[in-house]
C-alpha cells in the first residue's frame, strides 16, 4: 500500500469519528474498502448482493479566516485572513479539468462562495468562503497534494 492511500484510510476513519458513523463502505474502481467500528460487522453486507455502484458524495465545509498571520513573504500582508485546507487532499481550484477556476487573484468573493475543492478518495469538500473580501494570494498548486490546515488562499477582508 502507497503512503498517499494510508493517509486517505486515516482521513476516511477521522470523517467516520465527526460524523458519529458506525461503518463505511467506499467503492472505487476495483477497490472496495470497508470501515467499521462494531468488530465482526462488514459494511454493506446485506447489500453484498447487489452489484455495488460508485456514489459521489460532497461534504461542505466552511473556509474560518484564522487569526492574522505573520507575514511569510513579501507578498503575504498579515492582515490577511487565510483560507486553511480543511483536510487532507487533492487541491483543484476548477470543478472540472479544463474548466475555469472558481476564483482568481484580485477576484471579489461574497461569503459562502465557493473557493476551491479538496477531493480524498472520491470524497470532494467544497471550501467556501467565511466572509466577503477579495482573493489576494493563491499558495497551493492546481492538483497538489495539500494537508489539512495548509493555507490554501489568502482574503483582504472588506
Amino acid at each position: 500500500m502507497d503512503e498517499k492511500f494510508l493517509r486517505d484510510l486515516e482521513i476516511l476513519t477521522g470523517l467516520m469519528e465527526e460524523g458519529g458513523w458506525k461503518s463505511l463502505r467506499v467503492v472505487s474502481d476495483n477497490l472496495i474498502v470497508n470501515l467499521s467500528q462494531t468488530p465482526g460487522e462488514v459494511p454493506g453486507e446485506r447489500a453484498a448482493a447487489r452489484q455495488a455502484a460508485p456514489i459521489a458524495e460532497e461534504k461542505l465545509a466552511t473556509a474560518e479566516p484564522s487569526a492574522p498571520l505573520q507575514a511569510t513573504s513579501g507578498d503575504i500582508d498579515p492582515a490577511w485572513a487565510v483560507v486553511k485546507a480543511p483536510n487532507l487532499g487533492t487541491f483543484y481550484r476548477s470543478p472540472k479539468p479544463g474548466s475555469p477556476a472558481f476564483v482568481e487573484v484580485g477576484q471579489k468573493v461574497a461569503s459562502g462562495a465557493e473557493l476551491c475543492l479538496i477531493e480524498v478518495m472520491k470524497l470532494f469538500t467544497s471550501v467556501r468562503a467565511d466572509q466577503t473580501g477579495t482573493i489576494r494570494h493563491i499558495a497551493a498548486a492546481d492538483a497538489e497534494l495539500v494537508e489539512g490546515g495548509q493555507p490554501l488562499m489568502y482574503i483582504e477582508l472588506e
